[in-house]
């Protein structure tokens, strides 16, 4: 069975112990994940420690450089990149080639970091005096990554950190974890010094070194909530920068003005893509007043028209869940929402994909009459299943939001600019669509939400992702040009 080792400090570093890797599709194993802790944390460490040393110092030209053949290379290596995260993950192969382009546009973005890291000179503020600031690296850096979006999530992070003059240790998840090895030998053969980019395989024990080791500086982290906040006050006690981005239930308000077959269109591939397992996916319909009946009828339509099968099959539109035990959650709380009064229109439970008998896979489920006392409202399924609530009004469609513990994605669908423009300046949400539902910023624009989708002060990516990987300097220079005859004053200095 093929082995899949640590990388670090430039080489493959085996452990004392594996976990299994399966095939989503098949249900079988098809690899063996090395499980780091204490041990290969602190070599990784003491890794990207002495990589620092020369790194911090490296040019800003010789960095960009590298990033523009990291570029190239990710580019070049497209179709391994995809078919590695749909044999680990399960998403369709269409759906892992955009996962790799969006990290990619990260790359893009932190290729030019000579400029994003200019600062700033104001000269003569005082007479004889200038003044000026400038972004310096942290240090070590690290990612603790999900398993939904094994290259791109990643990439939100290690490019800009590695940009900005840090080193960097990734931990991502050990049910996907073949691409971040990859990754790692495009960095080698793009140029990147050994020891500044680092992958350590593992699980909690392998977290909680990271979280509590002295020589990191920084924590990124992409996940659920309950994790999230874990990492925050964890990372955070021992005097790390967090950031920690949690869980979401992301709405779809859809206005009786809106073109509701193309809202069904754009809804139904939002909430399914990828099987639901993303965290900008619509996982609520709030459909206002007249809209409802006719929507719930043309995502029925939508729904049930989805091919499930096997990622690498090309007819294949949705794939499996992850794990065995993600599909009997996501059908548990179907069953529960069933037991709660929620009407089934599409029913996933027990769908069987020829030739796949033990592959994990659970089809599209669409429930109508959903209020937000039910558990399948509240909690984050993370899988196919996909719920419509009822509102009046969009004042009520904008309280259903609001109330809601997560504020990671938010969507509207309407023709009407006024509404629009109420809904985004009224809704309590990071992220926004109008008539898009699927908000995710472009690379130059930073992701995260609020309330408990993130945990910290800044987002990931885009300029708020220089800010977290960098901390400021501020010169002040005085030459003066012969010896001052003054008498020394102990009044606070002033401009003059």
């Amino acid at each position: 069975m093929r082995t899949i080792d640590h990388w670090i400090g430039g080489e493959s570093v085996s452990s004392t112990g594996y976990g299994t890797v399966y095939q989503p599709a098949t249900g079988q194993p098809q690899a063996q994940v090395a499980l780091g802790g204490p041990a290969e944390v602190d070599r990784a460490v003491a890794a990207a420690v002495k990589a620092y040393e020369s790194w911090g110092d490296t040019s800003l030209s010789r960095r960009s450089k590298i990033l523009f053949k990291l570029r190239d290379l990710v580019e070049r290596h497209e179709d391994e990149l995809s078919r590695l995260i749909t044999a680990e993950h399960g998403k369709t192969i269409e759906d892992a080639r955009g996962e790799v382009i969006r990290g990619r546009e990260v790359i893009e973005f932190a290729c030019g970091i000579p400029h994003l890291l200019k600062g700033a000179y104001s000269d003569q503020v005082s007479t004889g005096v200038d003044s000026y600031s400038l972004r310096a690296p942290l240090g070590v850096c690290a990612g603790i990554t999900p398993f939904n979006f094994p290259v791109m999530v990643p990439m939100w992070m290690h490019p800009i950190a590695i940009a900005c003059g840090n080193t960097f240790v990734l931990k991502p998840s050990e049910r996907d974890p073949s691409p971040s090895n990859l990754v790692a030998q495009l960095y080698a053969d793009a140029g990147l010094p050994d020891g500044v980019f680092n992958v350590v395989h593992g699980d909690r024990a392998a977290v909680d070194a990271l979280l509590d080791h002295p020589d990191i500086a920084a924590v990124s982290f992409v996940g659920s909530t309950p994790v999230a906040r874990h990492i925050h006050q964890r990372a955070a006690a021992s005097g790390k920068r967090v950031q920690a981005l949690g869980g979401a239930k992301n709405h779809a308000v859809v206005l009786p003005d809106a073109d509701l077959a193309e809202a069904a269109r754009h809804i139904t591939s939002a909430a399914y893509g990828s099987a639901g397992q993303r965290c900008m996916a619509i996982s609520a319909v709030v459909a206002v007043g007249s809209a409802g009946d006719e929507l719930v009828d043309l995502l029925s339509k939508e729904t049930s028209a989805i091919v499930v099968g096997p990622g690498d099959q090309a007819d294949s539109q949705m794939g499996p869940v992850v794990t065995r035990e993600a599909r009997d959650r996501i059908v548990s709380a179907v069953d529960a929402a069933q037991e709660a009064g929620a009407a089934v229109v599409v029913d996933g439970r027990g769908l069987r994909v020829d030739g796949h008998d033990d592959g994990f896979f659970v089809g599209p489920c669409l429930l109508d009459q959903v209020t937000p006392q039910m558990d399948a409202y509240q909690q984050e399924i993370f899988g196919p299943v996909l719920v419509v609530l009822r509102a009046d009004t969009l004042d009520e469609a904008i309280g259903i939001i609001n109330a809601n513990s997560y504020g990671n994605g938010t969507a509207l669908f309407t023709s009407g600019g006024p509404a629009a423009r109420r809904f985004v300046r009224g809704v309590t949400v990071g992220m926004i669509g109008i008539n898009v539902p699927l908000p995710v910023p472009m690379a130059y624009h930073s992701f995260g939400g609020w309330k408990a989708s993130l945990f910290g002060d800044t987002h990931v990516h885009g300029t708020e992702g220089v800010s977290f990987y960098t901390r400021g300097k501020v010169v002040t220079t005085r030459w003066p040009e012969q010896a001052e005859a003054s008498r020394p004053t102990l009044h606070f200095p002033t401009a003059s």
